[in-house]
């Protein structure tokens, strides 16, 4: 059984699938179908009779637009997920075979990708993973490589400069990526858009480079060979290809990219690589050498699976994957939450963060933690934390240097990954750099924690470039999110409760600088930041008005209210940590809550609150960028002061 054969197959398959479909990117599939031939023939280590083999070597289809590769490889080599009626219903409704890779669609898919660039940064997520596990537990069982292929798009995206630069400087020697050196974009040759050296920029970063003829089998597999034996840096395979590699008329142009090869050149490309069989059908002695390919590895499986059971850390191993919260570390919250109603801290939010902090990293040991090189600003580290460093993963914190997308993706790696809790910090104006990565965690359902700091306008003087305005409600606005913004340490602490809790949904943490007072009163096993939105305070009038706030604002919140209620009028404050989880609450709940007036106060912009304002609310908030100011002088310039809210909503109240 040839290479040729074996490649042939799993490039027919991508052909006649795209061809079915009238939709897809067959030139990718058939110009690394002999890469991957070699890669999973000859050194992937996997088993696919059990997908998620934790010592399983990663592999990631960074250029996901060639989603098509890595279907036909996972059916080929025997995924159950992947039959051969998935390969025919390629892009169709309800098929595991989307338009590009779909993590949770099947097993044998690491993770989704499609957006450029962020499949290497991801896998550099894994790649550390693993060097995570190999420190806490034991080389002997962790031990894997995480390949990646991508594609020229993935190294032109800026994210390609951060993920290659944390990778060298981690020294990640398990990671191998193998560049689909086509030359060929959508719009054409890739020389109209870039004069990159890619071996020199990977060098220069501090990674191995190697060249490969990428239709050469031999010169494919010496080249991986090679990759595998260094041990003090990540490797890049520059694999020489031509895309659409057999169509005779379409190949080396960006016509076979993103287009199906039509009927008439796939006519001629069978007749070109001497396959004579009709669409998707493949000769068994063809399938079945793919189907050993798929198994060939089933006694290094059961030999590491026998180490497993027998290692002393096996339990530990297993309570550390399986991602749940240790007792200790719950019971050490609720103890944390019982000394703030009796001690009344008034701090910023972002301290009160590192108060849990230092419990959390001290009771969950998969809890990793990072900043984009704003530790001492966002107080993402725990008093024990111990910070990783290239070649020593003995600690659990991660300088991710200024690399926000970087950072953002990599954690997702991590999650990915399996048993780790990441978190990681930037200022909420930054989420702009990370929100392609935020995206992909909500639509994977990772649970990633992004502590988001410097919160508002409440920053005052570092000005507009740094103050976020519209990003709470950006960030609201995706799918799958939870944006948490706590009025007090106690808030906090319940924050960081729910997020820890939630396996499928990552979150947001947006916490101030400026200090705020502690607001609740009374410590309760009940989580009321759980309900998204909660009655904080009551006047002791028959309330009028119900006053929303988030954040800092609940104490501007409180302040208003002392003087409404010298006024005769009763008021009810609402705290929002959560408008996503306010809004999964019960009807009647919700209108408990509501008074004949609504007010809302948050220093953003006022999309999203429309359904709590109903037809005669107020909302005080910046419509407008920040401004360089002192905190006090900041909110006054944007009627942000309890005075001119109260004289407004005393006028608004008069007129009704």
């Amino acid at each position: 059984m040839t290479n040729k054969l074996l490649s042939n197959a799993l490039r027919f398959l991508a052909i006649d699938a795209v061809q079915k479909a009238n939709s897809g990117h067959p030139g990718m599939p058939m110009g690394m179908a002999d890469v991957a031939t070699v890669l999973f023939k000859n050194h992937l280590r996997f088993y696919s009779q059990d997908p998620n083999w934790l010592n399983r070597d990663r592999f990631v289809l960074s250029a996901g637009h060639g989603s098509m590769l890595l279907y036909g490889l996972l059916h080929l080599t025997g995924y159950k997920d992947f039959s051969l009626e998935e390969i025919k219903n390629f892009r169709q409704y309800g098929a595991k075979t989307a338009g590009h890779p779909e993590f949770g669609h099947g097993a044998g898919i690491e993770t989704t990708t499609g957006p450029l660039g962020q499949g290497l940064a991801m896998a550099v997520g894994m790649a550390m993973a693993e060097q995570f596990a190999a420190a806490k537990f034991s080389t002997q069982i962790f031990n894997h490589k995480t390949y990646v292929i991508v594609g020229d798009g993935c190294l032109m995206e800026g994210i390609s400069h951060e993920a290659i630069c944390l990778a060298g400087h981690l020294k990640l020697s398990q990671l191998i990526v193998l560049w689909d050196n086509n030359e060929i974009s959508i719009d054409g040759k890739t020389s109209i858009t870039q004069s990159d050296n890619q071996l020199q920029r990977f060098a220069a970063a501090g990674w191995h480079t190697l060249e490969c003829n990428g239709h050469d089998f031999d010169d494919i597999d010496k080249a991986i060979a090679q990759a595998k034996n260094n041990t003090n840096a990540p490797t890049l395979i520059s694999c020489k290809t031509t895309i659409g590699f057999g169509s005779p008329n379409k190949k080396g142009t960006e016509g076979v990219h993103g287009a199906p090869l039509g009927a008439e050149e796939i006519v001629l490309t069978r007749k070109e690589l001497n396959w004579g069989y009709p669409a998707f059908e493949i000769p068994e002695e063809i399938k079945n050498e793919w189907k050993k390919i798929g198994q060939q590895h089933e006694q290094a499986y059961c030999e590491w699976q026998k180490q497993f059971q027998q290692s002393p850390q096996h339990k530990d191993i297993q309570d550390y994957f399986s991602g749940a919260i240790p007792t200790q570390a719950t019971a050490a919250i609720e103890a944390f939450k019982e000394k703030i109603i009796v001690e009344k801290p008034n701090i910023a939010s972002r301290k009160a963060s590192q108060e849990v902090l230092h419990i959390l990293t001290d009771t969950i040991p998969n809890l990793i933690g990072g900043s984009a090189d704003l530790t001492h600003s966002n107080l993402t580290k725990g008093k024990n934390q111990k910070a990783i460093q290239a070649n020593n993963f003995n600690g659990t914190y991660v300088h991710y240097g200024v690399r926000e997308f970087a950072m953002a993706a990599a954690m997702n790696g991590l999650a990915l990954y399996g048993g780790f809790i990441p978190y990681g910090g930037t200022f909420l104006v930054f989420t702009d750099y990370c929100r392609p990565a935020i995206r992909l965690s909500a639509l994977m359902q990772q649970r990633v924690i992004y502590v988001m700091t410097h919160d508002s306008i409440g920053l005052g003087e570092d000005g507009p470039t740094h103050q976020p305005v519209e990003h709470l409600a950006a960030l609201r606005a995706i799918p799958n999110l939870f944006v948490f913004r706590p009025c007090d340490t106690y808030e906090t602490a319940e924050c960081w409760q729910i997020a820890l809790a939630n396996k499928t949904t990552p979150s947001i943490l947006a916490l101030s600088r400026q200090n705020l007072i502690t607001l609740r009163t009374n410590y309760s096993t009940e989580n009321k930041s759980q309900q998204g939105a909660y009655l904080i305070h009551e006047t002791q009038q028959t309330p009028t008005i119900s006053i929303w706030a988030t954040g800092s604002e609940v104490m501007l919140a409180k302040a208003v209210s002392t003087l409404l209620e010298e006024k005769n009028i009763g008021v009810k404050i609402i705290s929002v940590p959560c408008l996503e989880l306010f809004h999964q609450q019960s009807q009647a709940y919700k209108n408990s809550l509501h008074s004949p007036f609504n007010i809302v106060i948050e220093a953003g912009i006022a999309m999203g609150w429309q359904g709590i304002l109903k037809d005669n609310g107020l909302f005080f908030g910046v419509e407008n960028f920040g401004i360089s100011a002192p905190e006090a002088q900041a909110y006054k310039h944007f009627g942000l002061s309890k005075e001119q809210i109260v004289e407004k909503i005393l006028a608004a109240v008069t007129k009704a």
